[in-house]
């Protein structure tokens, strides 16, 4: 099975912000990712993960929100979740099916 969680997670109270910057709080949760042996990429708005069950999705979210909770009043985060059957690797399958349709598309 694959779990691809894209997610998103940043304090929002004054208590932990220094100005408009929340790049410390989000390597934080970086780093504990890339440490899980997740395979993952960052993105500008978030990160997408890939998990082998929705259990390991649901413990990198613990984890995230752990690694801002000692510090942060108020922590901000948003999901999404596609989950598959039968498949794997989808990290980086689903870029290169959308790369392959539009080498095609620009072919002809």
């Amino acid at each position: 099975m694959s779990v691809l969680l894209e997610f998103s997670m940043f304090p929002t109270s004054g208590d932990c912000r220094d100005g408009a910057s929340v790049s410390q709080y989000v390597s934080r949760i970086i780093d504990m990712i890339d440490k899980s042996g997740a395979a993952y990429q960052l993105t500008p708005m978030g990160t997408v993960v890939e998990t082998e069950t929705m259990r390991e999705a649901l413990d990198i979210i613990e984890k995230a929100y752990e690694q801002l909770e000692p510090d942060c009043s108020r922590v901000y985060s948003s999901l999404k979740f596609d989950i598959r059957k039968g498949k794997s690797g989808r990290l980086k399958t689903k870029i290169a099916s959308v790369e392959k349709v539009l080498e095609r598309t620009v072919i002809h």
